[in-house]
């Protein structure tokens, strides 16, 4: 699928991608809608956009593809906005990092035949258009998901071609619920880790230059927006709280090992952890 015209609500790291390479891959009509005033103007002097909307259900009309790209308390909230205000025909997705409340509200919303969840594997714990790139999608696994509606399939086959044949990128269809299981493992817990331990460090009193690359490394991505994490945290709460739970038992494992001066009971916990953390890259 490649749409004569897209409308993109939200024009931050993703969403503001998303048009830019939507534009460079021939797409003739882009028109942007963002909150953020400076966000449209920026997107438009790039020429990410051809036009910005001043409200979100403006920037649909005449669109066959709208693309929701706002944290996932907004996207559930814009799909019932937006369910009486797409053209006919026109299709609806999301790049949401969870899925399963998403695809929920769409069904309830009477989408089920037209929208398909979308999740891009292409974050930043930037934010802003600042932080768009032409080329940030390109050849990134997405996921997509299926209402399961008796239409939803077909939906879901043009997203996916949207993604792969207009993004260049690698559509992998999978069930929202066993998404948002797996992302509390590969994302969520991560987040959330990286939160704890700046959170953690942020309490010692230490200045910045006390801090190597070590430190800045695993707490990266506890400079993303709290906001958008604040939603993700929630809507798979349960997911993410086993995740922790597991983690935790972890670390009190470590924290055995060191206490009783436990050296085999050390080198194999770290050295499966090594083991793990270089076969990702393989």
């Amino acid at each position: 699928m490649r749409p004569a015209s897209l409308a993109v609500i939200g024009l931050g790291a993703i969403g503001g991608s998303l048009a830019w390479q939507a534009r460079l891959a021939g797409v003739a009509r882009v028109v942007g809608y963002s909150p953020e005033p400076a966000e449209g103007i920026q997107a438009l002097k790039a020429d990410a956009v051809t036009d910005l909307a001043d409200t979100a259900p403006r920037a649909v009309r005449g669109a066959e593809l709208v693309v929701l790209a706002v944290p996932p308390r907004a996207t559930i909230d814009l799909i019932t906005t937006l369910a009486s205000r797409l053209e006919p025909g026109a299709l609806l997705t999301d790049v949401c990092s969870v899925k399963a409340p998403v695809v929920e509200g769409a069904v309830t919303a009477g989408l089920g035949d037209r929208f398909a969840g979308g999740h891009p594997l292409a974050g930043t714990h930037e934010s802003g258009f600042a932080s768009a790139r032409p080329d940030r999608l390109r050849g990134c696994v997405v996921y997509i998901c299926e209402t399961g509606t008796a239409e939803g399939h077909r939906a879901a086959q043009s997203v996916s071609g949207f993604w792969e044949h207009t993004l260049e990128a690698s559509p992998v269809h999978i069930d929202a619920e066993a998404h948002d299981r797996q992302l509390a493992w590969t994302s969520h817990l991560p987040q959330a880790v990286a939160y704890a331990l700046a959170r953690t460090l942020a309490a010692q009193g230490l200045g910045g230059v006390s801090f190597g690359a070590g430190a800045k490394d695993t707490t990266r991505i506890a400079a993303s927006s709290p906001d958008l994490w604040l939603d993700i945290f929630l809507y798979n709460r349960r997911a993410v709280s086993l995740a922790l739970e597991r983690t935790e038992a972890s670390l009190a494992d470590l924290r055995r090992a060191l206490e009783s001066g436990d050296l085999p009971a050390l080198q194999s916990y770290l050295r499966t952890a090594q083991a793990f953390r270089r076969g990702i890259d393989r």
